[in-house]
Order: C-alpha cells, then sequence, then structure tokens
C-alpha cells in the first residue's frame, strides 16, 4: 500500500491519477474525505499532521509513503510535521518515504554560515533530516517553480486581464507538477531510488512576462501585465504571514540565478523530456477562461 499526502495538492493528485491508472494500491490522506474526490480504486483516509493518531490510522499497512507537508518555513520554530509523520511511519513498519522538497534544500552539513543564516534553506535542511536520520529508506525530491503557480493569475485573468506580478522579469525554469508526479511514482514503484535527491526543473526558463504571452495566447485575447513593486510584493507576503527574515530571503534570491537552471533529471528518471510551458497551459487552459 502507497499513502500519498498532499493528495488534493498539485503534485499528489496527479500522482494519485498515475498511481491508479497502473493500478497500484494506493490510499489518499485528506483533512476533508468527506468532500475530497479522488480517481476510481482510491482508498480514502482522514489525517491531519497535528493529530498523531490520525496518521497511526493513515499509515496502516501502508509500505511507501509520498510526503508532502506544507508548513510554512520560519513557523512553529521548526519543521514539526516531517518528525511526526517520521514517528508514525516508524511505528508502521513503512519502508520508504519519497518527500517532496524544494531546490536547494539540500541538507549539506558543509554548506557553511551563509546557508545557516538563510532561514528557507535551514528549515528544508531540518525536514529533509528528519527523514534522512529516520533510518526508514528515502528519496527526496527537489523542484523549482511549479508551473501551476500560474493558477493565482486567474482569476485576474477571468474579470479583465490585467495581472498584477512581482518580479516580473525574473525567469524560473518551472516544472509541471505531472512531471514532478512522474517521478515519484518512479522512485515509489521501481528499484534504484533509495538515498537519491532529485534535483527537478521544466524544459526551459522562463519569465512571468513571457508565461503571460503565452496564456494570452492560448486564450486568445491579450493580457496586460502590471510588475508589482517591490514594497507591495513585501506587504502582501507579511499579510499572508510571512516572517521578515523569511521574506528578506526571498528577495534575496530574486536576484540571483537560483531556479533558472535547466535540469535533465525528469528525461534521465522517467525516460522522457519534462512538458512545456504551452503544453501546461493546453492542459489547464479552462481554469482561465
Amino acid at each position: 500500500m502507497i499513502l500519498v499526502t498532499g493528495a488534493t495538492g498539485h503534485v499528489g493528485s496527479e500522482l494519485l491519477i498515475q498511481l491508479a491508472a497502473r493500478g497500484e494500491k494506493v490510499r489518499a490522506m485528506t483533512r476533508r474525505p468527506q468532500t475530497a474526490r479522488f480517481p476510481s480504486g482510491v482508498e480514502v483516509a482522514g489525517g491531519d499532521f497535528d493529530d498523531a493518531p490520525s496518521l497511526d490510522l493513515a499509515l496502516e499497512g501502508v509500505e511507501q509513503v509520498f510526503l508532502v507537508t506544507t508548513q510554512p518555513a520560519g513557523s512553529a520554530g521548526g519543521p514539526t510535521h516531517e518528525r511526526l509523520v517520521v514517528s508514525a511511519a516508524r511505528r508502521a513498519a513503512v519502508r520508504r518515504i519519497v518527500k517532496l522538497s524544494v531546490l536547494g534544500g539540500a541538507r549539506d552539513r558543509n554548506a557553511g554560515d551563509e546557508a545557516d543564516r538563510d532561514p528557507i534553506t535551514r528549515w528544508h535542511r531540518a525536514a529533509e533530516g528528519a527523514v534522512m536520520e529516520s533510518g526508514i529508506s528515502w528519496t527526496m525530491l527537489r523542484p523549482g517553480r511549479f508551473m501551476s503557480n500560474a493558477l493565482q493569475w486567474a482569476s485576474m485573468i477571468r474579470q479583465g486581464g490585467k495581472v498584477q506580478v512581482p518580479f516580473a522579469t525574473r525567469p524560473a525554469a518551472s516544472i509541471d507538477p505531472a512531471d514532478i508526479a512522474s517521478v515519484a511514482l518512479r522512485a515509489l514503484t521501481e528499484p534504484g531510488h533509495d538515498g537519491k535527491s532529485y534535483e527537478l526543473s521544466g524544459p526551459a526558463a522562463l519569465t512571468p512576462e513571457q508565461e503571460i504571452r503565452i496564456l494570452g495566447g492560448a486564450l486568445d485575447r491579450p493580457l496586460e501585465l502590471v510588475a508589482l513593486p517591490r514594497d507591495a510584493a513585501c506587504a502582501g507576503m507579511r499579510r499572508a504571514g510571512m516572517p521578515d527574515d523569511v521574506i528578506d530571503a526571498i528577495l534575496a534570491r530574486a536576484i540571483t540565478d537560483h531556479g533558472t537552471e535547466v535540469l535533465s533529471t525528469v528525461q534521465d528518471v522517467t525516460g522522457r523530456p519534462p512538458r512545456t510551458f504551452e503544453q501546461w497551459v493546453s492542459a489547464h487552459v479552462d481554469a482561465f477562461r
């Protein structure tokens, strides 16, 4: 049995589709089992990372876990969700955890003081460490920006086509969540992935400005990009509850080439190239209409 956490998220939902299509025995963990909709044949378990008994029930009979947590960096004094899942996984005798981490989340003990000062790196290093030191076989998936981040523009596009975007000219080699799921599928169902960390990207580095142009072409209508000033972007992050040191780390990364490199990992692991942004838009264009 494979347990998929984050089952209603962009990656988890894609992974469930792929696992179900292969006939794998799979269970989806969600906080709202009564209302969630999953592919035929998928078991559903109620579960919450802050509720240890619910984790024990969700993990009953499970051999492998796809682990996704959304606990924000800088909250709770550290990544508690990974530690709780690892404890429950040990009790359930889970054999393998495939964890969705982030690009640059490498747990490098020799990274030095600069990495230790970055609260995002520090957070994800601790989260990965909880899994790596669990005694359970593990695989790390470290993608950069998701193509599905563009869905946050959908309401602005539907309401008139004026899209406010921070860091509008900064490129990123964004990846289709379905490609992350394809790598996870192989790590969960094939040998040879234990102890490996896969940094993942899409096939090209595009700016939000270029992505909006592609969206406009697919919708056959002009879209107007409005570059959000730095101060406005910071205010939005503060309203979302981000601590100042995390905001500072995001701003520092925005002036580097972090996340712009095109990597071959999806091709190497799955045997096919990652999907383009145009392909992602074609599959999701109705969300913007």
